[in-house]
């Protein structure tokens, strides 16, 4: 007897699979990252020239109470059983406790995170606001002398340290002109004046409806931002010229100007909208660099971020504060790596 088979069976799975499928494999790729991430600086902690256990009790601790803590601290385990000890304790928030000062590594992040958020979020905006429109305008007046100027703006800020740039900033806009403050969230007499809901302080100050503390924020914050803002503008404007000359170049933008479109509809409606997908990878790749690039900025301009208190950390040798600070890291990394994908399938119809 023979069996009849349905072939629209498998046909009405295919949809649910087609839309299981990706989330799957994002998922699985996100659950990867974060295991090799969590393996290497279980690895530096280890390989480290740092007695943890030295660290903890210290030096002229007995033999008897520096056994008990290697075995509170669960040294004495293999070291795949202490990697599974460390994966456990991450995933429930717990990096250990700080060295310099006793505290929770997780409270101190959660503390430092939202003055690296907000520096590096408004040095973004800075670097989209003037890269984007720069870049395009350099690639449509190809060659002339706004695209050199352009090139020189952009070789300049990939070419320049950042740190020297901030001393400079520094020396000019507030000891000589005294344009904008000094290092600093705010100034002394405004600490602690708003209550911290967001960690932000320029979001706090808003919605405390605090004006004076507003304004003196801003005035502490610009400088650093506009650093950081041209950093990212470099690299910005130059991924939008390239994108742009790319598009410019195709046939549908010269059928669309030979059908006599406006120049401002052949660029920001036609060659413009096809390079969405590009631009929103490319920034998000550099606010992500921001986010994990500004130990330099925040040293100079003494902004308590999680890039200054891990480099704190590390010369203190505290390396609770340096691996869960990593972590907090890389998972910024991997969140803002999936958030454009999201964007990706968004804009690009392709890609769904």
């Amino acid at each position: 007897m023979t069996v009849a088979t349905d072939p629209e069976r498998g046909r009405r799975k295919s949809p649910l699979s087609k839309a299981l499928l990706p989330v799957l494999r994002t998922v699985g790729t996100i659950v990867a990252t974060m295991i090799g991430l969590l393996f290497v600086t279980f690895i530096i902690g280890r390989v480290m020239p740092i007695d943890p256990v030295i660290s903890v009790v210290g030096e002229r601790a007995s033999k008897e109470a520096y056994e008990a803590a290697y075995r509170a601290m669960g040294l004495d385990q293999p070291v795949i059983v202490q990697f599974f000890y460390y994966i456990g304790d991450i995933l429930q928030g717990d990096f250990g406790q700080s060295l310099l000062n006793a505290r929770p590594v997780a409270e101190d992040i959660r503390r430092v995170f939202p003055a690296t958020l907000e520096l590096a979020t408004l040095g973004t905006f800075i670097g989209v606001l003037i890269g984007v429109p720069l870049g395009v305008l350099a690639a449509v007046r190809r060659g002339s002398w706004i695209d050199q100027i352009a090139r020189f703006v952009a070789l300049i800020g990939y070419s320049m340290p950042i740190f020297w740039l901030g001393l400079v900033g520094l020396l000019i806009f507030y000891g000589i002109l005294g344009w904008v403050g000094g290092p600093g969230r705010v100034g002394i007499f405004y600490v602690d004046i708003v209550p911290s809901v967001t960690g932000m302080i320029l979001v706090d100050s808003l919605l405390d409806g605090n004006w004076t503390v507003l304004k003196d924020a801003m005035s502490h914050i610009i400088l650093p931002a506009s650093l950081l803002g041209y950093y990212s503008l470099a690299y910005i404007s130059r991924m939008t010229r390239s994108f742009m000359l790319e598009q410019l170049s195709s046939e549908y933008v010269i059928t669309a100007r030979v059908k006599g479109l406006p120049e401002w509809t052949v660029i920001w409606r036609h060659a413009f909208r096809n390079i969405k997908v590009q631009l929103i990878t490319v920034i998000a790749l550099s606010y992500a660099g921001l986010l994990e690039g500004s130990v330099l900025t925040e040293i100079i301009f003494a902004w308590p971020g999680i890039g200054s208190y891990i480099t704190t950390a590390l010369l203190s040798a505290d390396m609770n504060a340096v691996l869960g600070g990593t972590v907090v890291v890389g998972l910024v990394f991997v969140c803002l790596n999936v958030f454009s994908d999201l964007m990706y399938k968004f804009f690009d119809p392709r890609a769904r």
